[in-house]
């Protein structure tokens, strides 16, 4: 499969066989009190049970997976804030390879343990003033394996099995689904999810939900090409946080998404904690953004089905204490 190309389903279906009994088939969860909150019936995809904690684990498995065994050999290297990192390092040591990420200096400390727990060798750098890319350079050029967090084929095959799996489930609940949103960073999950989804179900709507001031896809969609975030902003979206779209991801999301929708800080915080109270599910900021649109009307439910996916779950407790805590 060429990574500069967009997947076709049957990647994803192939990234799905590759994950069997790997993965997690991550369950579709149902609220009946934010049914009637809400107006709708809301199906909620709970990524944040997956290995490591997010969706992340798919698309870096398969991406590995998918090497040479000689590349693979010589290791592979990443950058991340924390949840692609943690998914490196998990699909690495299954494969018993070196895995060096750069994550940022201010990354959660929750998820850089868990990188190193998983035996994956942090180098941190500086998100405001240091160009991520040229921090794993060097080991590129030493031989090592790039495994981009989204732009790249392979990467949005294994998110898309997400989708794959959302749409089976729906169809075994008798639900036929209006819409689906899905947090968007870069946009390999929304991506992929987007040509799942829409294999099966050509009918049903995509929407990305992002962070304030984070919202490139959305403006990248309303510009007709890919915008970077401005600068001067920060979020607690970390999972987040990408400077652009990226090529394939955009070229993807540009005709398969119905549109993309911000949230801000108080309104993650508030989805937060409906997780928590409804779903009984701790989610992280950026995991929650797709239900915090709904939660604050952006995306109107009422007497629909909508699947929501919450993403992950790897947040720090001191922040998930503040979230709790707000009003």
């Amino acid at each position: 499969m060429p990574v500069n190309t967009p997947p076709a389903i049957a990647d994803i279906r192939r990234a799905a066989e590759r994950l069997r009994g790997l993965a997690v088939e991550t369950p579709l969860l149902e609220s009946q009190a934010l049914n009637e909150r809400l107006g709708g019936r809301i199906l909620f995809k709970s990524e944040v049970l997956q290995r490591t904690g997010s969706f992340k684990f798919r698309g870096a498995y398969n991406k590995i997976a998918g090497l040479d065994p000689k590349d693979r050999a010589r290791g592979v290297v990443a950058y991340s804030s924390g949840n692609h990192a943690q998914g490196v390092a998990a699909a690495a040591a299954m494969f018993g390879i070196r895995a060096v990420i750069a994550m940022p200096a201010d990354a959660p400390r929750a998820k850089a343990d868990n990188v190193r727990r998983m035996g994956g060798e942090i180098v941190a750098y500086d998100r405001h003033r240091e160009d991520r890319t040229a921090v794993v350079c060097r080991y590129v050029e030493d031989g090592m394996v790039l495994v981009p967090p989204y732009d790249d084929a392979a990467i949005i095959a294994g998110q898309g099995t997400v989708g794959l799996e959302l749409s089976a489930q729906a169809r075994e609940l008798g639900a036929v689904l209006d819409a689906v949103i899905v947090p968007c960073g870069g946009g390999g999950l929304t991506g992929g999810v987007a040509l799942a989804v829409k294999d099966a179900s050509p009918q049903t709507a995509i929407w990305a939900a992002e962070p304030e001031h984070f919202d490139d896809t959305r403006r990248s969609l309303e510009e007709g090409s890919p915008v970077a975030n401005r600068p001067g902003h920060n979020s607690v979206c970390d999972a987040l946080l990408t400077p652009q779209p990226g090529a394939i991801t955009f070229a993807i999301n540009r005709t398969a998404l119905t549109g993309a929708v911000a949230v801000s800080e108080p309104e993650v915080f508030a989805a937060m904690r409906e997780a928590m109270s409804a779903l009984k599910l701790v989610v992280e900021p950026g995991g929650a953004v797709a239900l915090a649109a709904i939660l604050a009307g952006r995306i109107d439910v009422a007497g629909k089905c909508v699947a929501v996916v919450l993403s992950g779950g790897n947040v720090d407790p001191d922040l998930y204490a503040r979230a709790l805590a707000a009003d």
